[in-house]
């Protein structure tokens, strides 16, 4: 769907846009409704998402705060406001489940009505299939509960990643010998929760192996923050005991190990965790080619 925005874009001499909202319209709502769970689990960051625009060549993102006015917005003023007096659209692109405006009352045919009316082209592309199945945010989703990372890979077209820059945390692990690099996530839940044999990029010209926690950390903390901990396996001496800090890292997320545990102990946390390494390990060992 990028390559053929990307290709019209160029054949018009217009720069490629996408346009996208934030928070989540379902995340929005949830809040709305005081019914957290409903709000759809994240896959990435925005910054993540905006990353891999960039990546495959998109000129301009534009964010839309979804808000009460958004929400509120009439199909035909959406149109109106954001795609002709806002973008100054000649060519748009959707998906074929596309809907928006108030109550989702907006569908593709009035889109094109409008289009044509206002002077601007509107095509519709169908759903995409990787081995019989759709690629979809929800299918990703359930790859990704499911610890799938192959499939979550397959249907992303890459490997399941994230990115941020390294926090200073309550310096537990390295009081449990375990020393990590922590990255807040600035949202409720995640498609992706557990234990991970992992990658980090940003640091070193080559990725560095790891071992890396997605969740709430319940045996410490359990207050519902998400936090991503990553402790890796091979330290260059070169970035020093602190050299981590303060980076924008990638962490590829390659293989799932388990689920999140609650220890009764520290003591039984930091045997926890120096087994997870020693797998870690091993499967980076198993697949180092």
């Amino acid at each position: 769907m990028l390559a053929l925005l990307i290709n019209e874009a160029r054949h018009r001499q217009l720069p490629s846009c996408v346009v996208t909202f934030e928070p989540h319209p379902r995340d929005f709502f949830a809040r709305r409704l005081g019914k957290a769970d409903m709000a759809p689990a994240r896959v990435s960051t925005l910054r993540d998402a905006v990353l891999e625009l960039k990546r495959c060549g998109i000129d301009r993102v534009v964010v839309l705060r979804f808000d009460e006015a958004l929400a509120s917005l009439p199909p035909q003023d959406f149109i109106h406001r954001v795609l002709q007096e806002g973008l100054r659209a000649r060519y748009v692109l959707v998906g074929d489940d596309f809907r928006y405006g108030a109550k989702r009352a907006g569908d593709y045919a009035l889109l094109d009505a409008q289009g044509t009316t206002l002077g601007f082209e509107v095509a519709r592309m169908m759903s995409y299939e990787v081995h019989g199945l759709r690629v979809s945010s929800s299918a990703v989703r359930s790859a990704l509960a499911a610890g799938d990372m192959t499939q979550a890979g397959t249907l992303l077209g890459r490997p399941y990643a994230l990115s941020g820059r390294t926090i200073h945390g309550a310096k537990l692990g390295r009081e449990l010998g375990f020393r990590t690099l922590n990255l807040r996530l600035r949202y409720e839940r995640s498609a992706a929760m557990g234990i991970f044999v992992a990658r980090v990029h940003g640091l070193t010209p080559q990725a560095l192996p790891a071992v890396a926690s997605l969740g709430v950390r319940p045996t410490v903390e359990d207050a519902g923050r998400l936090l991503l901990e990553v402790h890796c396996l091979e330290w260059p001496a070169a970035l020093g005991p602190d050299g981590g800090y303060g980076q924008c890292v990638q962490v590829e997320l390659t293989h799932k190990l388990h689920d999140e545990r609650k220890y009764e102990s520290l003591e039984a946390l930091k045997a926890g965790i120096a087994q997870d390494v020693s797998d870690a390990r091993a499967w980076h060992q198993a697949h180092r080619a």
